[in-house]
Order: C-alpha cells, then sequence, then structure tokens
C-alpha cells in the first residue's frame, strides 16, 4: 500500500540499496551480490517472516530480479549471480517476464471461498442455511459451517447473514488485476499468465508477502554513469511530493544533479507536444475525418490492452510519439552519445522501453521507488539538499498528465485555445476492468466520435507501481504543480516538431 510503511517495502527497499550501493562501490561484484542475502538479514533472527533460510532465500531472488535478471529455476542449483556478465552492459534491455511471482515468497493463499468467522450468534432463522441452493451450509455444534466441496460460491449465504458473520476469502493479487491473469500453478501458489499480462504492477502492489516483484534497471544505469558515459534523466510530472514534502522542483534537480546525472528534463515537455498533437488529430481525424474515435497511447498497458484484447481498435490508438519516448527524443536530438534514462511512477514503462521502436530513444528505466533507494545508497537527502537550479520545461496542461482524466484536461485546454469552433467528446477510464470495458462499447460502437484516455492503473500515473506516497495525496501535489505553472498550455507550434 503505497504510503505506508510496512515490512514489505523496507525489504523491498533494502535489497534495492544494496544494489545499488554495489553499483556504485563493489571491487567484486560477484562476491558481494552473493552475500547480499546475509547482509540483509545477518543473524539467525529472521526480520521478515518465520524462518531466516526462507527469508534469505526470497531476498536472493529479489536481488536477481533487481539486476534485471530472471529467477532461478526452483529444480537445479544455480548462482545468485549466475548471467551477471551479460546484464551488466547498459546495451542489455528488460526482457519478458517483467512481472514475476518468487515461489519461496508466495503463502499459496485461497481464492473465491467462502467461510464463517467467530461472529456467528446461532440465531435462530438460519438464513444462511435455508438459502443456500446445494445444501453446504450446516449448523454443527451452534455454529454455522460450509462444506468448501459442495459449495458453488454464488455467495448467497454471506449476502443474507445478518451479522457479517460469512466472509469470502480473494486471493489479494488476482483481485487487483483487471484482466484475470493472475492464476495458480501446481501446489496453490500464484502464477502470472504472460500471455494476458500487460505489466501493470497492480499484482505486485497489492500483494501483502511482497511475492510478485519486477525487474529493474538502475544497476546497469549506475555503472554506465560510472564508466564516464552522459546520461541524462527524464522525469515524470508525478515525482512531485514522491520523495517528501519538502523536496520541491529545484531540490529534486540538484539531488538527481548530485548523483551524476548530465542533465534533468520534465518528462511534461513531451506530454506538451502529445497533447497538442492529440488536439490535432482529433479535430482532423475524428470530428473532420473517418476516424471513429481516438483512444490515447501515453499509458503502455492500455495500449496493449487495446492491442491484445481488442485488435479490431488498435488503428484507433494515438500514433502521436507517448510523452517519454518524446521527451527521449529531442534529448537525443540536442545530445546524440547521451544514455537517456526515464525515471517516473510506472513499472508498464518498463514494458514499453523493451519496444524495439523505442529502444533507440529511452536506455533505462527506472521507478520513483528504485531512485528513493539509490538517494539512500549515496546519502542524499532531496528534503534537505540545497536547491540548485529547477525544472522549467513544461506547461500545467503537460504535467496534468500524472493524474487520471489528466490528458482528457490537457487536449480540452489545447482544443478551446486553438480550435474554439470544435466541440470536444473525451471520456477517461481508470483500471484495467473499466477500461475494457470501455474498449468493449468503442468496439460495438458505442463511442463513435469520442477520445477515450484510459489508465490502467486506478488514480492514473500517480498511483503506478513505483510510487511512495498515497494516491490522494500525491493528486493533490499535482494540482498545486498544474495552477502554479506559469504557462498553461503548449504553444501551437509544437505540433510541427519534428522528432521522426
Amino acid at each position: 500500500m503505497r504510503g505506508l510503511h510496512t515490512p514489505v517495502s523496507e525489504l523491498r527497499k533494502s535489497v534495492f540499496v544494496e544494489v545499488a550501493r554495489i553499483a556504485y562501490e563493489s571491487e567484486n561484484v560477484k562476491d558481494d551480490l552473493e552475500a547480499l542475502p546475509y547482509k540483509i538479514s545477518p543473524d539467525e533472527t529472521p526480520k521478515f517472516g518465520d524462518n531466516i533460510y526462507q527469508e534469505r532465500a526470497i531476498s536472493a531472488e529479489r536481488a536477481r530480479l533487481a539486476m534485471g535478471l530472471s529467477l532461478r529455476p526452483a529444480n537445479k542449483p544455480v548462482h545468485i549471480t549466475n548471467g551477471l556478465d551479460q546484464s551488466t552492459v547498459d546495451e542489455v534491455y528488460y526482457e519478458a517476464p517483467l512481472m514475476q511471482v518468487i515461489p519461496s515468497a508466495c503463502a499459496s493463499c485461497e481464492d473465491n471461498v467462502y467461510e464463517v468467522s467467530n461472529l456467528c450468534r446461532n440465531c435462530l432463522s438460519h438464513n444462511c442455511v435455508e438459502v443456500c441452493p446445494v445444501g453446504a451450509v450446516t449448523m454443527v455444534d451452534g455454529h454455522s459451517q460450509i462444506d468448501k466441496e459442495k459449495c458453488i460460491k454464488c455467495g448467497k449465504c454471506k449476502a443474507s447473514c445478518p451479522y457479517d458473520a460469512i466472509g469470502k476469502r480473494v486471493r489479494p493479487c488476482a483481485l487487483s488485476c483487471g484482466i484475470k491473469a493472475i492464476e495458480s500453478d501446481e501446489l496453490g501458489r500464484a502464477k502470472i499468465n504472460q500471455n494476458k499480462c500487460l505489466s501493470c504492477g497492480m499484482c505486485m502492489v497489492n500483494c501483502p508477502f511482497g511475492a510478485i516483484a519486477d525487474k529493474s534497471q538502475f544497476y546497469q544505469m549506475i555503472r554506465a554513469m560510472k564508466s564516464g558515459t552522459k546520461v541524462i534523466a527524464e522525469i515524470a510530472p508525478a515525482y512531485i511530493g514522491q520523495f517528501g514534502p519538502e523536496a520541491t522542483k529545484d531540490k529534486i534537480y540538484a539531488a538527481l544533479k548530485a548523483l551524476g546525472f548530465y542533465e534533468v528534463y520534465e518528462v511534461a515537455l513531451g506530454a506538451d507536444i502529445g497533447c497538442i498533437s492529440e488536439a490535432r488529430d482529433y479535430v482532423e481525424n475524428v470530428i473532420h475525418g473517418d476516424k471513429p474515435f481516438a483512444l490515447t497511447s501515453c499509458c503502455p498497458s492500455w495500449a496493449m490492452l487495446a492491442k491484445l484484447f481488442f485488435p479490431e481498435v488498435k488503428d484507433q490508438i494515438s500514433l502521436e510519439l507517448t510523452p517519454m519516448v518524446a521527451t527521449a527524443r529531442s534529448i537525443k536530438q540536442k545530445e546524440p552519445d547521451a544514455k537517456v534514462v526515464f525515471i517516473g511512477p510506472c513499472a508498464s514503462k518498463k514494458l514499453e522501453a523493451m519496444r524495439k521502436t523505442v529502444r533507440s530513444d529511452v536506455d533505462f528505466v527506472i521507478t520513483f521507488e528504485e531512485l528513493d533507494a539509490i538517494f539512500t545508497a549515496r546519502g542524499i537527502d532531496p528534503a534537505t539538499i540545497e536547491s540548485k537550479g529547477s525544472l522549467h520545461d513544461a506547461t500545467g496542461a503537460g504535467r496534468g498528465y500524472a493524474v487520471a482524466g489528466g490528458v482528457m484536461d490537457a487536449i480540452k485546454k489545447c482544443m478551446e485555445e486553438y480550435y474554439p469552433n470544435e466541440e470536444l467528446k473525451c471520456e477517461h477510464y481508470e483500471g484495467l476492468a473499466d477500461c475494457r470495458t470501455a474498449l468493449l462499447l468503442a468496439k460495438n460502437g458505442k463511442k463513435n466520435g469520442v477520445l477515450i484516455e484510459g489508465m490502467a492503473c486506478p488514480g492514473g500515473c500517480v498511483a503506478g507501481a513505483g510510487t511512495l506516497i498515497d494516491v490522494n495525496k500525491a493528486k493533490k501535489e499535482i494540482e498545486k504543480m498544474v495552477q502554479a505553472s506559469t504557462k498553461p498550455v503548449p504553444p501551437l507550434e509544437l505540433k510541427d516538431i519534428e522528432l521522426d
């Protein structure tokens, strides 16, 4: 849960911090990586569970994922560092699968199971018994009892209980997945169907055992910086507030420069390019053209949802560059020899960076959570660092992309400014389940003439899997930043910028 410090978030950060320290300081990476589980759990008293050996095994797998490596097979001995030499060069990109279940960490939670709690009062009416269509509920020793073999999971017993004594147990990771990509393996552990998974990371965020994790790339980024490579950061607008209320725009800029980034840009610059271009596209191709409706493209999981599950509508996805790619290309026009790292709230941006058409633009993708660990590893506090420079690359419209509905609002502002005689019909959807419904309606002709914004994470980018603070608090920070922006909308000439 974002904004709440838990043993899961502590373990994740501990591994990230140690991997970052290895990247910066180690003279013997293999030995230090093999020792990492023992550094996190140094004695025989477990810190993150009941079994020290299981705890170290989980830390070892987390370390591999943090290095961009896949999990080790369970049926043969493999060193933590196996494959390290091939993954430590900065030309290596993320390889599928991005989201992975750590088997030793999974608690094999029961899914879709009804059971009676101690709130049962042995009431006289026995509604639960009477309402069950298959006779799965009986009274045993003055207490309602459900036969799981007979139960058809209709939920009528739960709905009928006046004391709310019947609960439904669900697997948190499966409940959070809007496309039902969470299944079970032969041992009852969670398993991700990689043919369905869109890498939004909501399963990772909602697993209370921290059994789901994604691959990272910050080790390779740090090594590139240490080698003398010019590395430029582009940071998504959702950064504001993520590192504390005192970490202002100018301090974030100073902290990133202190890490060694050659320069820092706002990704909202690319959003400015995108919203003015999408406003033009809507006017020319939906209102006055033969395009039935328009779909935004900035959320990779939303775009992949359309392409994989609704191929009939994929041609309606905007062809404009996403803010991440547009900003990266504008940077590389100025600095063609530099490496560009996208820093943001989103796990699925790692998925976007895997595309062959994007690899030459974005070299690394890291999340705010990973950046926070890097700051810790280097002893940098964005809240207290001396201000040096600032981020002034974007307008309020582009910065508003960070919240659900923000893309739609940005395009609306551009329409009002530059196409005042045209009417914008727009809707936004958040969460993959609602996004799927929207695409189904669009496919069936129910959304003609509409610009549809889709965000995989409920709340938008500020609710991404790589964020650090409460979603509502993050939304308020974005609202304040948008209102404080000196320019509300991007200039019209951005629609003609050449980034191909």
